[in-house]
């Protein structure tokens, strides 16, 4: 471990401690950022060759919670999240739609879908990255790293004359570090043409242009023309956007090998420290079993959007610890939905009890919130302080308590803002034709107009008939009283 500078050992008196489970430590360590009040933040993103699907999903949404508890915390934090948009995949994938008898090319399949994801990540609210690169635009630096690799002896060219250079696994000593494995127990690397290579475990860093294969695809190099192979781009683009060395790295857990072990290797082969921290997230289990194509039980993020409010997706992506397995079944949406009725319900409550606006300037989280946020990002634990708050700011408004529910309120705006799930300053929660809301909250409240005085006639007939009407329409009230005599409803659309 590097020796603490000036400024870290500052940091670490000045803020409060964060931990988080290193995945190449295999432990949970304290947190300080190498700049003080600043957070360098790499996320592996996408590789664009096919719709986007729960796990892509899933592992966004952690990064963003993440960011926004740094935030929160007052360090300004840097994410980066790349898109691969040249892999062998998305040329497979462009030329198998053309043998069918379609046009696109695989550098517009690639941007079509990389839109696909640009737009579920709006819907869940996961915030911008304050850098995308797409690493069709960082070619050069790719070349760099490779050519620095080739002089440090840890790269050569194949010896067949193509175009092709790998990594040289064995003259790197700390190859396998990051997933505790020597060479002999390591899987050959399966990503390029084996013919050139000096052991079966040697990667790829440049691949040869190959003939069929399109010539957009191919970029000159010192080597011969080609494409750079998956794993040096996130090297190159990590570093090019946040130094060569920064806090942490983020991504799925099936991404720890091949691609994050080669990732390091290559990196610090070439000169840079890199990450100090690595971090990953748990997987999605549909049902009780691994989601993979080859089940053929993928949940894609149209259809999970399709299915439920984004905010209630968001909810449910974001329930569970960031390195657990992730469930999801038949009552998933269902339970989140519950969940957020219930935080949108005391909410608007007290908004309209106290007559005040809900959310005061400047609201804090609790102690136990931001403990719990600390702990390696213990979002189950948090949640449970959220609906605990939930709970005892109805208990206070039953009561009476004015103060005492203010706080709660308070308490619970500063949570759902923070771990972005707040369902009155979402625009993503149902209605998004203003109008036809005006129009259906005009003739609601002339209902509960009628509703009312029919009650203070003691027509009850009349009263319990519109309010029957209203239940079969989807919306339902809530009856208000002060002073245990009932002065009006309060009406909601069901979820």
């Amino acid at each position: 471990m590097t020796q603490q500078t000036n400024a870290q050992q500052d940091g670490a008196q000045s803020a409060p401690l964060q931990r988080l489970y290193d995945s190449k430590a295999q432990q949970l360590v304290d947190f300080v950022p190498r700049e003080a009040g600043k957070v360098g933040l790499y996320v592996c993103g996408p590789t664009v060759q096919s719709a986007p699907h729960v796990g892509h999903l899933r592992s966004a949404l952690v990064y963003d919670q993440m960011r926004r508890w740094f935030d929160y915390e007052g360090l300004d934090v840097t994410l980066v999240r790349n898109v691969t948009d040249i892999d062998d995949k998305i040329l497979d994938n462009a030329s198998i739609a053309q043998l069918k008898g379609g046009t696109e090319q695989w550098w517009a399949l690639a941007y079509r879908v990389e839109r696909d994801f640009n737009a579920a990540y709006d819907a869940l609210g996961i915030l911008p990255p304050t850098y995308e690169p797409r690493a069709t635009a960082n070619i050069e630096p790719m070349i760099d790293i490779i050519s620095r690799l080739i002089e440090r002896g840890h790269a050569y060219q194949a010896d067949d004359g193509s175009a092709n250079v790998y990594f040289d696994s064995a003259s790197w000593p700390s190859y396998g570090e990051l997933t505790r494995q020597g060479l002999d127990k390591m899987e050959p690397a399966a990503d390029s043409d084996p013919r050139g290579k000096r052991s079966s475990h040697d990667f790829a860093l440049w691949k040869a242009h190959k003939d069929g294969e399109p010539t957009s695809a191919s970029w000159s190099s010192p080597w011969g023309a080609g494409r750079p192979g998956w794993h040096i781009e996130c090297s190159a683009m990590s570093t090019r956007y946040l130094g060569s060395a920064f806090d942490i790295h983020g991504g799925g857990l099936d991404l720890r090998f091949p691609h994050h072990e080669n990732e390091l290797a290559q990196s610090r082969a070439a000169g840079d420290e890199f990450a100090a921290h690595w971090i990953h997230n748990g997987l999605v289990n549909v049902s009780g079993q691994k989601m993979s194509k080859s089940l053929g039980n993928s949940i894609f993020a149209s259809d999970l959007l399709d299915a439920a409010r984004p905010i209630v997706v968001r909810y449910f992506l974001g329930s569970a610890h960031y390195r657990s397995t992730l469930e999801f079944h038949d009552d998933a949406l269902a339970e989140a939905e519950a969940a957020l009725d219930r935080i949108e319900s005391f909410l608007r409550r007290a908004e309209r009890e106290q007559g005040t606006e809900t959310g005061a300037a400047g609201a804090r989280v609790p102690d136990s919130f931001a403990a719990a946020m600390r702990d390696d990002f213990a979002i189950p634990q948090a949640l449970a302080v959220l609906h605990e708050s939930v709970r005892a700011g109805n208990a206070a408004l039953d009561a009476g308590e004015t103060e005492r529910a203010s706080g709660f309120r308070d308490q619970v705006w500063a949570i759902v803002n923070v771990l972005g799930i707040n369902p009155l300053a979402d625009d993503r929660s149902g209605a998004s034709d203003n109008g036809a809301m005006a129009a259906l909250g005009t003739l609601v409240d002339h209902l509960l107009a009628e509703r009312q005085q029919a009650r203070e006639n003691r027509d009850y007939a009349t009263s319990d008939r519109i309010r029957d009407t209203l239940k079969l329409a989807g919306i339902s009230l809530e009856d208000t009283s002060i002073d245990n005599k009932l002065n009006g409803s309060h009406w909601s659309l069901n979820g």
